[in-house]
């Protein structure tokens, strides 16, 4: 914003200091229409015209654009809350797993129904434990 207020003081000061050098009379016909003023006049009232019609151009996609970042943040924000709704209902879920879940064998030796599989074998009976 500063930014552009700083390059609209120096294009004020170049209009003005273009006005001030370039005062010859020009007559501009368009038409039927005839204008008498000075060159600087006339180039400054093309440069305000100019301005005015890109303005008037450029508004309805400036609003557009400013209603589809409203749209858009809008949305986001309903994601957000529907990513933390199901972030609470996730959490619940695993701990609902967790509860039903049956509680681990004491010592699960791995790939030990592969073995019984492949050979036709039962494993051996783990040793009985001895009473302390």
């Amino acid at each position: 914003m500063q930014l552009m207020l700083i390059v609209g003081i120096v294009f004020a000061i170049g209009a003005v200091l273009f006005a001030l050098q370039n005062n010859v009379p020009v007559t501009v016909t368009f038409a039927l229409w005839r204008f008498d003023s000075t060159l600087a006049v006339v180039l400054l009232l093309a440069l305000g015209l100019g301005a005015l019609i890109a303005a008037l151009v450029s508004t309805p996609t400036v609003i557009r654009g400013q209603w589809g970042g409203a749209r858009l943040r809008r949305q986001v924000a309903g994601l957000e809350e529907e990513k933390a709704r199901l972030g609470q209902r996730l959490a619940a879920l695993e701990a609902e797993a967790a509860r039903l879940r049956p509680p681990a064998l004491a010592e699960a030796k791995p790939y030990a129904e592969l073995r019984e599989m492949l050979t036709g074998e039962k494993p051996p009976a783990p040793p009985p434990e001895k009473a302390p």
